[in-house]
């Protein structure tokens, strides 16, 4: 059996890895509808500043969140080299405005540290993990806590 062969034997996952807020995070890629450039959005009236507001994607309302606010890592500067994801949430999708998309991980579980329990304020935790790849940690952020955040 080839090495690559056994390589791919140990393949569990495969993550989307981007940058928000100038750190380096990934989802699960079975979350992800699609990514999309970045378009302005229609702005609602008294929404969290997390809240951009929504898009017409194909004639479906798609609210969309910067995921750096959310994170409390301050708000993205919106431009024409952001882009969005589109990730699947129960039965429907919200967008997730990101700094860029940068590759796709694909991982074993053992790949995967747990997380150090620190305490923090009321603020919920939304990383559930850590890879570390090429020098870099990336965080594995649990989507179901973050979009319902």
């Amino acid at each position: 059996m080839s090495s690559v062969t056994e390589k791919n034997l140990n393949i569990n996952q495969e993550f989307v890895t981007f940058s928000a807020g100038n750190q380096i995070f990934c989802v699960p890629i079975t979350h992800i509808r699609e990514i999309r450039r970045w378009t302005s959005v229609t702005i609602l009236p008294h929404t969290p500043s997390d809240v951009l507001g929504v898009m017409n994607l194909r004639g479906n309302v798609i609210p969309i969140i910067d995921l750096s606010q959310r994170f409390g890592l301050g708000p993205t500067e919106t431009g024409e080299r952001n882009v969005v994801i589109i990730a699947i949430h129960g039965k429907n999708s919200i967008g997730m405005l990101v700094q860029s998309v940068s590759e796709i991980l694909s991982l074993h579980k053992s790949e995967i540290q747990d997380t150090v329990d620190v305490p923090t304020s009321s603020h919920p935790t939304y990383v559930t993990g850590i890879i570390s790849n090429n020098n870099n940690m990336i965080r594995v952020i649990d989507l179901e806590s973050v979009l319902d955040g």
